[in-house]
C-alpha cells in the first residue's frame, strides 16, 4: 500500500524517512531480514522525532513483512499503527488502508487458531464504510476482496463469491489479479469447476512467476478433479510444492547476494574515504616540508612513492573485487534463467500429462477389461500407450529401444503390458496364448534380452530398474 507523504521537519525526521526508503529498497530486492531491521530502526527514529506519519507507516510495513511468519505479531503491530493514526490522523485513505490490513491479519489469526472472525469483520467493515462514503473505488475493491477472503475462511463460499464479484466490478488492472484469485478459489470450493477455470484463465500473470505457478497449478487440479484422478492430483501437487520450495530458495539466495553487495559498497566507500584522507595528509606534509626545510623533500618523495604504490595495490585489489562481483552477478543471473526454464518445463510436463490422460482413458479401460474375451489393440493404440508411459516414466521405453535395438515389437509390447501391471490372463487374451506360455515368454525375455538370471527377480522389477 502507498500512503500519502507528509512534509518532514528537522534532520531527525528526514533521517526516519530516509531509513524507511532504505527499507523499501531492501524489500524490493527481496532482502527481508535487512528490511525488517531497517523498519525497526525507522520506528525508533520516528518516535524520537515525533514523525507520526512515518511511524505508523513503518509499523504497517513491518506488520506486512511478518504477516506470513507471525500473524499474531503482525496483528499487534497493526493495532499499534492504528492507535498512532487515531492520535495523529492525516489522511482518510491511510485510515482505510490500516484498518483493512488489521482486518486481514485478524482473519489470519482467527483462521490459524480456529477462532471467530468477529474482530476481523469489524475492522474490514469499518474500512469499507469509509471507502464507500468517500467513493474511494480502489479501496472499496480491496476491502471487498478482504471480506471475500474472510467469508471463504469461514467456509461461507456463496458470500465469498458475492463479495468477490462486487470487488471485480470495481477492480483496476493492478488489483484485478488478486480479486480474480479469490473469486476463482471460491468457485473451486463450491465445486463450480467451469466457473473457476474461466476466472483462472482471465488472470494474466505477466512477469510474476509465482502468480503463473498458482494459475497453472489450479488449472491442472481442476482438470484432475473432473477426471477423479486423485493419485495423479497428489503427484502433481507434490511436484508443484517442490517447485515452490525451489523458488523460495532462489529468493533466499537473492537476499544473501543483495546483502553481500551492500557490504561491498560500504567497504568501497570506506576505501574511498581513506584515499581522500591520505591525499589531504600528503598535501599538508608537502606544503609544511617546503616551508620548514628543503632537506625533508627527499624523505617526502620517498614517502610519496610508497603511498603511490600502496594506492596502486589497493586500486588493483578493488578492481579484482569488482571483477569477482560481476562474475558472481553473472552466475546468479544464469541460475535465475535456469530456474525459470525449469519452471517452464514443469508447466509443459503438466500440460502434456493432462492432454494425454484426457485423450487416452479409453485405451487403458480396454486393457483393464475383465474376463476371457479376446482383446485386440491397433498399432495406433500401442503407440499411444507407449508414448503415455514415456511421458510418465521419463522416456523409459525410448531408452529400452535405444539400448536394445534388436528387440522384437512383440517383446516391447509385452514389456509395456508388464509395466502397466496387466495380469497374465489378460496378456494371454491379447496374444491368444495360455498363462503358462505368458510366464515362459517373460522368463525368456528377462534372461535373453536383459541378461537377468536371478529367479527371484521378476520382469517387473527389471523394468522398474531401467
Amino acid at each position: 500500500m502507498i500512503a500519502c507523504s507528509q512534509s518532514q521537519k528537522g534532520a531527525d525526521t528526514q533521517t526516519a524517512k530516509n531509513c524507511l526508503e532504505e527499507a523499501e529498497t531492501a524489500f524490493a530486492n527481496d532482502s527481508i531480514h535487512l528490511g525488517e531491521t531497517l523498519l525497526r530502526k525507522t520506528i525508533h527514529l520516528a518516535e524520537t522525532s515525533a514523525d507520526w506519519h512515518t511511524c505508523y507507516i513503518a509499523y504497517q510495513r513491518l506488520a506486512e513483512a511478518l504477516s506470513q511468519s507471525n500473524p499474531e505479531e503482525a496483528l499487534r503491530l497493526m493495532k499499534k499503527a492504528l492507535i498512532i493514526y487515531e492520535q495523529h490522523p492525516d489522511d482518510e485513505r491511510n485510515h482505510v488502508i490500516l484498518m483493512d490490513y488489521a482486518g486481514t491479519y485478524a482473519a489470519q489469526v482467527a483462521f490459524t487458531k480456529e477462532e471467530p472472525f468477529d474482530e476481523a469483520l469489524e475492522f474490514i467493515n469499518k474500512a469499507y464504510a469509509i471507502a464507500e462514503k468517500n467513493q474511494m473505488t480502489d479501496l472499496m475493491c480491496q476491502t471487498l476482496t478482504s471480506l471475500a477472503n474472510v467469508a471463504w475462511a469461514k467456509e461461507d463460499y456463496r458470500l465469498a463469491v458475492n463479495h468477490a464479484r462486487h470487488a471485480e466490478t470495481l477492480a483496476t488492472d493492478h488489483l484485478r489479479p488478486g480479486t480474480l484469485q479469490v473469486l476463482a478459489r471460491s468457485y473451486l470450493s463450491l465445486n463450480m469447476l467451469d466457473s473457476a477455470e474461466t476466472v483462472y484463465r482471465q488472470i494474466e500473470p505477466g512477469d510474476d512467476v509465482h502468480l503463473a505457478y498458482i494459475v497453472q497449478s489450479n488449472l491442472a487440479k481442476i482438470v484432475l478433479q473432473r477426471m477423479n484422478a486423485k493419485q495423479v492430483e497428489d503427484d502433481i501437487e507434490e511436484a508443484f510444492e517442490q517447485i515452490e520450495d525451489f523458488y523460495y530458495k532462489a529468493l533466499e539466495q537473492k537476499d544473501l547476494y543483495y546483502q553481500e553487495t551492500l557490504r561491498k559498497e560500504k567497504e568501497n566507500q570506506q576505501l574511498e574515504y581513506r584515499n581522500r584522507l591520505y591525499a589531504r595528509t600528503l598535501l599538508i606534509v608537502i606544503v609544511a616540508a617546503v616551508i620548514i626545510f628543503l632537506a625533508i623533500v627527499l624523505a617526502l618523495r620517498y614517502r610519496i612513492r610508497m603511498l603511490h604504490h600502496q594506492r596502486e595495490y589497493e586500486q588493483s585489489k578493488m578492481e579484482n573485487e569488482l571483477f569477482m562481483q560481476e562474475q558472481e552477478k553473472h552466475r546468479l543471473l544464469q541460475e535465475a534463467e535456469h530456474q525459470k526454464t525449469q519452471l517452464h518445463q514443469a508447466n509443459e510436463v503438466v500440460s502434456f500429462l493432462k492432454n494425454f490422460i484426457l485423450e487416452r482413458t479409453e485405451v487403458i479401460k480396454k486393457l483393464n477389461q475383465r474376463g476371457d474375451s479376446l482383446i485386440t489393440l491397433q498399432t495406433q493404440e500401442w503407440s499411444e500407450i507407449e508414448r503415455t508411459l514415456n511421458a510418465i516414466d521419463n522416456d523409459r521405453f525410448a531408452h529400452i529401444r535405444e539400448r536394445h535395438p534388436d528387440m522384437q515389437e512383440d517383446d516391447i509390447r509385452l514389456c509395456i503390458l508388464t509395466r502397466l501391471g496387466i495380469s497374465n490372463r489378460t496378456i494371454g487374451n491379447i496374444y491368444c496364448i495360455t498363462i503358462s506360455a505368458v510366464q515362459h515368454r517373460k522368463l525368456k525375455l528377462k534372461k535373453d534380452v536383459f541378461g537377468e538370471t536371478n529367479p527371484d527377480i521378476t520382469l517387473e522389477q527389471v523394468l522398474n530398474s531401467k
